[in-house]
């Protein structure tokens, strides 16, 4: 315990110092860093609590005098190949000492190439889920009716049952509402599938199903029918992929807030980038404006407000009352009859009471005329807007879509802007903080370290190893095709305090033995030997323990991919490279150290003679 507890108290100081500072970012993705941050600092501590007081008093409990190391079976083989493992690494990093300059040179490289890597990596927000549902959604041209909206609904469900049956439990379909807005034109099918377990083939997995969808929807020509994913968090919208407001800042007008949609959109088609870049909402559509001459109302005694009344009514449906029915309170809705509200010649038909109690025909007051003109109007940040959304093409990431669309926007009109919402709102706020964290959990990992070993240069051979270990959670996240998202950025600090954790189990151990006398090089070749076993048991054992996520599937597995893939690359590079690299830090930096305390030499006792 005395050669260990500074080395355990170092440990657990460097992983809660790398994630106390992600618990106080905010917003959406404060919110998910925090349940890391508290859940892994609370369980660090009660780890070393737990084996600063009650392991030791299990060790002297259980091992009993004579239990050393095994010599018979399978353990005695592992000990004698582990010895003979030690003894090529001993001798192999004394050569390594030897070739300093050649080994900082290389270490220099290495941490350029992983920053190059690192800043040219995809970006993205969440990894896609497979949450066990889709969604389509149908848009027909302007003035459709609800008949031909409810055809194509119906070739929807027939071709998930039919096509899809493998995969698909069920298809509830909506004709005459969308997430763009209400309208006969408008559909909204919610796809179900089956179970996770009846669907470990890969060609049944959400997105196998969703771009096989894509294609035959393709085919339709009556409609524009897109099929998607939920996103990962339901409150940031209601598809993944990128979501951006273009904004009229300039008062331009509708017309021209339209016609840069439809650039914007017709340059997007030109992206291999981008794909199902669509408008979030309903087209425009052509309307019945009614012009009431007011004057003429006046001088008939017919109210603005009993016109206003008329009509709502009439076209629209106003609630009268309430009424009982088998036990069960329902609403009274009053309008008037189909019939009479088809044409717009049918107003002719209306009249509104004035105030002498007659009765005066819209005719008689007011004209109408058709015009084209949004279905609802639309503002964000206080601006007239219009939603686009898409997806990123296949082995393209969020991050690529976006920076696409904002070099697209530098061809916009002046006067058009944009903003982003949703998911990519969150996406460029998470890689904008994500530098920042990193940079304060290394600042605090180093000041904590300063402190604990009264030197500023001890720390300094520590955060060397980092790189070693972002090395490899970069590299493998790259080559199994994900993103730097939320959950690599949690992945990646995991990787800073584990590297940190190897490093320090050698450098401390180190320090020990240069005040005892040694030089630096002896020092680090011993502290490298003796501390070669736990450094191969710690993180053999934290690298098996993120394995299932690095390999689940089923419900939440793009989370526990992103995090396991990354923490194991990390882990592993961070534990290899780092046995071999951090010695030779520990020796070029000791170098700036003061000279070892020397130890006085205690006399010995002098016996009495015996007489």
């Amino acid at each position: 315990m005395d050669q260990i507890t500074g080395a355990l108290i170092g440990i657990a100081l460097v992983l809660a110092t790398v994630f106390v500072p992600m618990a106080f970012f905010a917003g959406s993705v404060g919110t998910i860093y925090r349940q890391f941050s508290i859940t892994i600092v609370a369980s660090m501590a009660l780890s070393v609590a737990v084996a600063l007081t009650l392991t030791p008093a299990l060790c002297a409990t259980l091992l009993k005098p004579g239990h050393g190391p095994a010599t018979r079976g399978f353990f005695g083989l592992f000990n004698r190949s582990y010895e003979r493992t030690a003894g090529l690494y001993h001798r192999g990093l004394a050569g390594l000492m030897r070739w300093r300059r050649t080994v900082m040179l290389g270490f220099l490289g290495l941490t350029v190439g992983v920053g190059l890597l690192f800043v040219r990596m995809p970006t993205g927000f969440l990894p896609e889920e497979d949450q066990g549902s889709l969604t389509v959604q149908v848009l027909l041209p302007p003035g459709s009716t609800m008949e031909r909206t409810r055809v194509i609904m119906a070739q929807i469900n027939d071709y998930f049952l039919q096509q899809e049956g493998d995969a698909v439990e069920s298809v509830l379909s909506i004709s005459g509402f969308g997430f763009s807005g209400r309208g006969q034109n408008s559909g909204l099918a919610f796809v179900r599938l089956k179970d996770w377990q009846e669907r470990e083939d890969p060609a049944l997995k959400v997105s196998a199903i969703t771009k096989r969808a894509s294609m035959a929807f393709s085919k339709i020509k009556e409609a524009t029918v897109f099929a998607f994913v939920p996103p990962a968090i339901s409150e940031l919208g209601n598809a993944s992929g990128f979501q951006l407001q273009l904004e009229d800042r300039a008062g331009l007008g509708h017309e021209a807030l339209v016609a840069a949609r439809d650039q914007l959109l017709e340059l997007a088609m030109k992206e291999p980038s981008l794909t199902k870049v669509r408008q979030g909402g309903l087209d425009d559509t052509p309307q019945y404006k009614i012009d009431v001459d007011r004057e003429k109302a006046a001088a008939l005694g017919v109210s603005l407000s009993d016109i206003n009344a008329t009509l709502a009514a009439t076209w629209g449906g106003v609630y009268v009352n309430d009424f009982l029915d088998l036990g069960r309170t329902k609403r009274v809705y009053m309008q008037g009859d189909a019939p009479y509200r088809m044409q717009p010649d049918d107003i002719s038909r209306w009249y509104v009471r004035n105030k002498n109690g007659e009765m005066v025909p819209f005719s008689a007051f007011a004209s109408g005329s058709w015009t084209f003109g949004s279905p609802k109007l639309d503002r964000f940040g206080g601006y007239p807007t219009i939603l686009i959304q898409g997806e990123p093409a296949p082995g393209f990431s969020s991050g690529d879509a976006m920076a696409t669309l904002e070099r697209l926007m530098t061809q916009m009109p002046a006067g058009i802007g944009h903003e982003w919402s949703g998911l990519s709102y969150e996406e460029r706020m998470s890689g904008a903080g994500a530098m920042m964290l990193y940079a304060l959990s290394l600042l605090v990992v180093f000041l904590c370290l300063a402190a604990l070993y009264e030197s500023w240069s001890i720390p300094i051979a520590v955060l060397l190893g980092v790189p070693l270990g972002v090395a490899g959670a970069v590299s493998t996240t790259l080559l199994f095709g994900f993103a730097n998202d939320v959950y690599f950025q949690v992945g990646l600090l995991t990787t800073i305090g584990l590297s940190a954790k190897n490093a320090i189990l050698i450098v401390e151990f180190a320090k020990e033995l240069r005040e005892q006398g040694k030089s630096g090089v002896q020092a680090a070749l011993e502290a490298a030997r003796e501390r070669l076993r736990p450094i191969l048991m710690t993180s053999l054992a934290f690298g098996l323990g993120v394995l299932p996520l690095a390999l689940s599937s089923g419900a939440g597995a793009g989370a526990q991919n992103a995090i396991g893939v990354a923490v194991l690359g990390g882990v592993t590079t961070g534990t290899f490279l780092g046995i071999a690299l951090v010695p030779v830090f520990y020796v070029v930096i000791a170098r700036r150290d003061p000279p070892p305390r020397t130890v006085a030499q205690v006399p010995a006792p002098v016996k009495a003679p015996v007489h």
